[in-house]
């Protein structure tokens, strides 16, 4: 089996068997985030730990094309039980090679499955179906340690 074909298993898989999927009723924020240019939509939600240092768990519940679900599933996998600065860094990571039209092979010691969507770089409509998930982490985190900021 070559590279290529394997990753399309991986995402395939993920889009067929999510992980995280379903909204969770305890976490710390929760955003709805829309890609305008395809209707892909997601509702995810974040829990910190209680230092609000570590990301201990992620729900979501979204519709749209198996990139952005696959990618969201394998984001949560990736990040559930990280320092929220190491999940920050994977998160950078990811969006550097999917943003690099081709440019930069991801790192799978950084982010592990994310490397499935490299070829995704290369189409720039399907970058942000990619991404969705991601940054809909990325904004629930800032929410959720914001909020703790100022209780």
């Amino acid at each position: 089996m070559n590279l290529e074909a394997m990753y399309q298993e991986v995402i395939l898989d993920h889009y067929r068997h999510p992980s995280h999927a379903g909204l969770k009723d305890d976490f710390d924020a929760e955003v709805h985030h829309v890609n305008t240019s395809c209707g892909d939509e997601l509702t995810l939600r974040v829990l910190l730990d209680e230092s609000g240092e570590t990301v201990k768990d992620i729900s979501y519940d979204a519709t749209g094309c198996s990139i952005s679900q696959a990618s969201t599933s394998v984001m949560a996998d990736e990040i559930v039980g990280l320092p929220v600065g190491e999940a920050m860094e994977k998160l950078a990571a990811f969006e550097e090679m999917v943003t690099s039209r081709g440019q930069i092979e991801g790192d799978p010691e950084v982010i592990g499955d994310g490397v499935a969507f490299g070829g995704v770089s290369k189409y720039p409509a399907r970058v942000k179906c990619a991404l969705l998930g991601w940054k809909a982490f990325q904004a629930a985190t800032s929410d959720a340690l914001e909020s703790r900021e100022d209780a």
